[in-house]
């Protein structure tokens, strides 16, 4: 399906997701890189170890969420924006989600912004909580959501200017 849509099955989306227990404990990195190709900035920006040296550049990258703070230092590194942080600790019945985001304008912390799936359908509004740079060579925005605990694993995309598909 990836191949054809460009978007990945829920079985693709199961070999990188953390445990329950491990969202749970605070920050941590998804890596939603399903292609095999030549690139490893995640594994060059990641001060912790967590994702794993690569035995070939072409290799899928590794991470050990264990070992994994959530630090976002990948998250901007990616080329791809295959990256996000879900912080499930946040509260009871909120996460965070942290999104690469590369475009103009650069939404401001406070603002509405809608959230997109994997598939870029709209999946409600949501808080813009933190906006960091991704430094002066470095384009990439990262753009902090509050959502639902429920659609902590499926905001992967943001559009400003509000909801356009009623449903």
């Amino acid at each position: 399906m990836l191949n054809t849509t460009g978007i990945p099955t829920s079985e693709d989306i199961k070999t990188v997701t953390p445990s329950e227990a491990r969202l749970k404990k605070g920050p941590v990195a998804i890596i939603e890189c399903f292609q095999e190709i030549p690139c490893n900035p995640c594994t060059e920006a990641c001060k912790q170890g967590a994702i794993q040296p690569m035995e070939d550049i072409n290799n899928l990258p590794k991470l050990d969420f264990d070992q994994c703070n959530g630090c976002g230092v990948c998250l901007s590194r990616c080329p791809g924006l295959a990256i996000f942080i879900v912080d499930a600790s946040y509260s009871d019945t909120e996460a965070i989600v942290r999104i690469p985001y590369e475009y103009a304008p650069v939404p401001q912390v406070g603002e509405q912004v809608v959230g997109l799936n994997r598939a870029g359908e709209e999946l409600g509004t949501f808080e813009v909580n933190k906006v960091q740079s991704g430094g002066r060579k470095n384009k990439t925005y990262t753009i902090c959501l509050v959502v639902p605990q429920d659609l902590a694993m499926d905001v992967r995309g943001i559009r400003l200017g509000g909801i356009r598909n009623a449903n």
